[in-house]
């Protein structure tokens, strides 16, 4: 039976990279070696680094801007540390939108004073806070774009003359943006670009050499920069993988084709969340992500039959986080309609039966 993976991350990918990417493992190029056996300083994987690199910059419309793509490792959990490491000198702001903001504040507050501009906590995070100013003496603000445990999206950022810097670990490529208003933009990979193992980061050069303290050579951006991303040993399969998936994206048509394919997956679920009574989404309305649908059974004592339901279909990574409970689809790039309407019709069943 074809399972539905609605799993946070990691998470699916296209068909067409899983079957290149396994091919890959087996017999690289027709070198007669495996993708994950090839050296890293090979002519094979210096293009394929090249390529992804540089179809990141592409896709985020930021190719000769003055921006640099890296592919570097520790996932986002080391970015919340690299990115106070390198830019805050004096004091930076954060908005709190949820656990990944926390985390990444907590980490800032090493390395120098750490204002809370705004933050949701006081309703769970079920919303993005709004109206607030932002002060002019910040080193730069931090963002999360999208909350996949509490499902809130950032739907616009402001304009600011302090740099922003954004996590977008869990809706990058997912939507179009203005990207050229971020100064750092990072995202781990297992969400919508590639399987675990390496993290995007996108970094306007100005923006670095300015704080005081030394910085260890593999917290350095400036070093990574400067060795092409293979300061160190590379992630090679998850590099390749992440540079099929960027393939395949580009072929669709880029971020605006995928974008309104999103938008009608998330319009879907949330239909059905609205008008089934058996069902409450937990973010309020105008905050949704369209990535991660958080929502919860109205009655808990359907909860054994609901789950029953929806695996016998084969859906999988419904389960929500412990902080929300109930349940949560995420809907990545390469989740199909097919599998939204799958759930979609368990939900529709489960009204019909009750």
């Amino acid at each position: 039976m074809k399972k539905h993976n609605f799993s946070a991350g990691p998470c699916i990918l296209p068909q067409e990279v899983f079957k290149e990417a396994s091919e890959a493992i087996l017999n690289y190029n027709n070198s007669g070696l495996s993708i994950i056996e090839i050296s890293h300083r090979s002519k094979d994987f210096v293009d394929i680094m090249e390529e992804a690199r540089s179809l990141a910059l592409e896709l985020l419309g930021l190719e000769g801007k003055g921006y640099k793509a890296l592919f570097l490792q520790g996932g986002a959990s080391t970015q919340f540390l690299m990115t106070a490491y390198n830019l805050l000198q004096s004091k930076a702001g954060y908005v709190n939108t949820g656990s990944w903001s926390e985390k990444a504040i907590k980490e800032a507050k090493l390395f120098g004073d750490v204002v809370e501009v705004a933050s949701s906590k006081d309703a769970n995070f079920n919303y993005i806070p709004k109206g607030y100013e932002i002060p002019s003496d910040l080193d730069y603000v931090h963002y999360t774009s999208n909350n996949t445990i509490f499902g809130t999206q950032i739907k616009d950022f402001p304009t600011t003359d302090v740099p922003l810097v954004c996590d977008m670990s869990s809706d990058i490529f997912s939507r179009q943006l203005d990207f050229s208003k971020f100064s750092l933009i990072y995202a781990g990979a297992q969400k919508n670009m590639g399987p675990s193992g390496t993290t995007l980061v996108i970094i306007k050069e100005d923006l670095l050499g300015k704080v005081e303290r030394q910085i260890p050579s593999m917290l350095d951006y400036q070093v990574h920069i400067s060795k092409g991303s293979m300061f160190n040993t590379p992630p090679v399969f998850a590099v390749y993988t992440s540079m099929l998936t960027l393939r395949w994206l580009k072929k669709l048509g880029g971020i605006t084709a995928i974008e309104e394919v999103n938008e009608k997956k998330a319009k879907l679920i949330y239909s059905e969340i609205d008008l089934n009574p058996l069902f409450k989404g937990f973010a309020v309305q105008e905050d949704r992500s369209n990535m991660n649908a958080t929502f919860t059974l109205v009655n808990e004592d359907l909860k054994e039959t609901f789950d029953a339901m929806w695996k016998e279909a084969g859906i999988n990574g419904v389960n929500g986080h412990r902080s929300v409970g109930g349940y949560r689809a995420s809907m990545y790039n390469a989740m199909t309609m097919e599998s939204v309407a799958a759930l979609v019709d368990v939900m529709g069943d489960l009204e019909r039966k009750a």
